[in-house]
């Protein structure tokens, strides 16, 4: 009986993204990120227990802000994604030169210096923003990258989504036997794109403060850069008026001196930063409704970090 509500359900959200996808040629984007925002207040309103572990997550980040203040937080947060949903479909309808005029680059030299020394690019980012996006579009201004990802639950979604993911010429990694689907990548000089900030169950996971928390982390971005010598770029996209986005390019980020102890846990705390600074920027982008902490998993001896002032969490 479980499998057969579980086959249910999975065929009933096929079908509404498949609707939406039917629909959205003829609604603008603008139209489209509105009705995506608020399917995603509904979900704020339905989804209970997402909502709770969104306000925990956010009174830890953020104590200096009311009740109130978290609240409103939470509910622009679920906006944010469920605008993404519907958006994610209609870009993935548009013409190449349609998603280049809805684009906008900052710091785009700073991916093609890393690219011009021959050893790959490493990209990561989070679940903020507009991701999604921003990988399809840089496969039209650059070569298109490797993205490491996990499948959807629901395999009928998971391969809309990898059409979608695909259609500038975009590859998806499958986790088993990534790392050295990867090497081969870099070492080809081609881009791989990397998301930090799932909580990662596997030995493979190192802890580094994330808001002044340990979190498990994967470790694959910086051992590979550690040891491919590619350079590693944080990625971020957030929106525009007018259904439109900026697709940011950050500076490199430095690795650890190779004599530095634990240059891997060191290399994702630096990497883990920098996500952390977009995120404490644009809190509402960012998916508080994951369970990132998970405290009883921290390993015996490692206590949590120290609690940040207001004046930090509300930066």
């Amino acid at each position: 009986m479980n499998d057969f509500v579980v086959e249910c359900r999975y065929r009933f959200e096929s079908l509404l993204a498949r609707s939406f996808r039917w629909v959205v040629p003829y609604v603008p984007m603008t139209g489209v990120r509105a009705l995506g925002r608020a399917m995603g207040r509904l979900a704020y309103i339905a989804n209970g227990p997402r909502r709770r572990i969104a306000l925990e997550n956010l009174a830890y980040a953020f104590p200096g802000r009311t009740g109130q203040e978290q609240r409103a937080l939470a509910r622009a947060m679920f906006a944010h994604f469920g605008g993404l949903l519907v958006e994610l479909i209609k870009f993935g309808t548009y013409s190449r030169a349609q998603m280049l005029a809805a684009t906008e680059t900052e710091g785009e030299e700073r991916f093609r210096q890393a690219q011009a020394q021959g050893r790959g690019v490493l990209f990561f980012t989070g679940h903020f923003g507009y991701w999604e996006i921003h990988a399809i579009a840089h496969a039209l201004r650059a070569d298109p990258t490797s993205a490491l990802a996990r499948p959807l639950d629901n395999p009928l979604l998971d391969a809309m989504l990898e059409q979608i993911r695909t259609c500038t010429g975009n590859m998806v990694i499958p986790r088993q036997g990534a790392v050295r689907r990867m090497l081969r990548e870099l070492a080809g000089g081609r881009g791989i794109a990397l998301l930090i900030d799932q909580h990662l169950h596997s030995s493979d996971a190192v802890y580094v403060g994330f808001f002044r928390r340990p979190a498990a982390t994967t470790s694959a971005l910086a051992a590979l850069a550690l040891r491919t010598g590619a350079p590693v770029i944080p990625v971020f996209a957030l929106p525009l008026p007018h259904g439109r986005y900026r697709l940011i390019y950050e500076h490199p980020v430095d690795p650890p001196r190779a004599d530095t102890p634990d240059a891997v846990r060191e290399f994702t705390q630096r990497c883990t930063d920098v996500l952390e600074m977009y995120v404490r920027r644009h809190p509402d982008l960012w998916m508080w409704m994951h369970r990132r902490w998970r405290d009883r998993d921290v390993p015996a001896g490692m206590s949590a970090l120290d609690e940040p002032s207001d004046a930090e969490a509300d930066v």
